[in-house]
């Protein structure tokens, strides 16, 4: 582990032991090597190519859209080698929660993504990416 010293205006480093305390980090360290991480990840994640990511693809659909369960579930079983575990959840009478776990190369995952959340009767979608570290 490396030691990297740096100084900080006074206001932010009230703000920031504010930060710490509310996040419940036991030292200063392990909230800034959060912080570089959390960068670090993202940069990766802009990254196109061939970087590994898991994901998590969480969407509201109405049910009774012609053929979209259909639909969904064959995305699903066209790309199976990104499709990890999807968790089907019933909300009310039409609208249905599907969390899909996907893991493999960025672009690949992205792209099932965008394609599932273009489905017409699929609102309210989101996508969380994590990189992977390469080995």
């Amino acid at each position: 582990m490396q030691r990297v010293t740096f100084s900080l205006d006074e206001d932010i480093a009230t703000d920031f032991d504010d930060i710490v305390r509310a996040q419940g980090y036991q030292s200063r360290s392990e909230a800034v090597r959060d912080l570089i991480r959390r960068e670090v990840d993202s940069r990766r994640l802009q990254q196109s190519g061939d970087h590994l990511c898991v994901a998590n693809l969480s969407y509201v659909y109405d049910h009774h859209v012609r053929a979209l369960a259909g639909r969904l579930v064959a995305l699903q079983h066209e790309h199976h080698e990104l499709v990890v575990s999807t968790t089907h959840v019933h909300l009310d009478h039409d609208n249905c929660l599907e969390s899909t776990i996907l893991k493999g190369p960025i672009d690949a995952v992205r792209s099932l993504a965008d394609s599932i959340q273009a489905e017409w009767g699929v609102r309210f979608a989101t996508t969380n990416l994590v990189s992977m570290p390469d080995r």
